[in-house]
């Protein structure tokens, strides 16, 4: 299907592409940072599915687009999914976005991709924006060995359990993290890594407000412990340092559930603190956390 884009005022015929499935890079924040090759796919796909029409409604309006889309999120995969892959069967191209950034990085897109290969179709990537790189380039951290570990559980317990397992991997750890858990999770890194594990927080990259900050695991605590922080954000984490160990969470458990049973809670935590390294007072919570669990 033909279409046309604008920029600056003048409008651009899109070429018209071969079918397949076009995992299309969009925007984090700034909607100049779309890519002229993204913008030809957008005009000329066949159908165009994304993860909210409305917030994709605002990149094409932006440009001009008059491209019809549907919804593909993870609520409705289920049913969209053979919807777009019967447009592939039918010989479309068919354009895949998700609400920022780079398509399939925390979201159901590899799915239908899989799907898609699987029946013989092509999935052509249309790279650009990326908040996991563009975090990543801008902390200060080690860029040649780092690993997206998506984001990070909601409750205290989980969140602590996968940092626990996740605290002497030597590489540069990523992770989205929601604005109203950010001090906890910090709080948990600076428990699990140690206070002094290289951190950074980038919040709201490409926007007007973006921030950059690298410290300290416990600056960083103290730092965004207080207020209320607003927006999309990018916790990373340094490499545990050569020689580092972190007790695994579940010998962790399994140690305080021994001396619990032969002294009281204080006691128990304050014993594990001095075998494990960690803080007497999160291993006291972790406790309690594990007593209210057994009922």
């Amino acid at each position: 299907m033909a279409g046309t884009f604008t920029i600056a005022g003048h409008a651009i015929e899109a070429p018209p592409l071969e079918p397949g499935l076009y995992l299309v890079a969009t925007p984090i924040g700034n909607l100049r940072d779309i890519t002229i090759r993204a913008l030809e796919t957008l005009a000329a796909c066949d159908l165009l599915a994304c993860e909210d029409t409305r917030i994709t409604r605002r990149l094409l309006d932006r440009y001009a687009i008059a491209q019809k889309s549907v919804a593909y999120h993870e609520h409705n995969a289920a049913e969209a999914g053979p919807r777009l892959l019967a447009a592939l069967g039918e010989g479309q191209a068919v354009a895949l976005v998700s609400d920022a950034g780079t398509p399939l990085v925390s979201d159901p897109g590899y799915r239908l991709v899989g799907e898609a290969l699987a029946a013989g179709h092509r999935a052509i990537p249309i790279p650009g924006p990326s908040a996991v790189l563009a975090g990543l380039a801008a902390s200060g951290l080690p860029t040649d060995d780092f690993r997206f570990i998506g984001f990070l559980p909601a409750k205290d317990k989980a969140r602590r359990d996968r940092l626990a397992g996740l605290a002497d991997v030597r590489s540069t750890l990523i992770a989205f993290e929601s604005p109203h858990r950010l001090a906890a999770t910090l709080r948990a890194i600076a428990d699990l890594c140690g206070p002094d594990r290289p951190v950074c927080v980038a919040r709201e990259l490409t926007k007007r407000f973006e921030t950059v900050v690298t410290g300290p695991a416990g600056e960083m605590a103290g730092r965004f412990g207080e207020g209320a922080v607003k927006g999309e954000i990018v916790v990373m984490i340094a490499p545990a340092p050569e020689g580092q160990t972190v007790p695994d969470a579940a010998d962790i458990d399994a140690l305080l559930k021994t001396l619990l049973a032969d002294m009281p809670a204080a006691r128990a935590a304050r014993e594990a603190s001095r075998t494990t390294g960690l803080p007497r007072a999160d291993l006291y919570n972790r406790l309690l956390a594990m007593k209210k669990a057994d009922g």
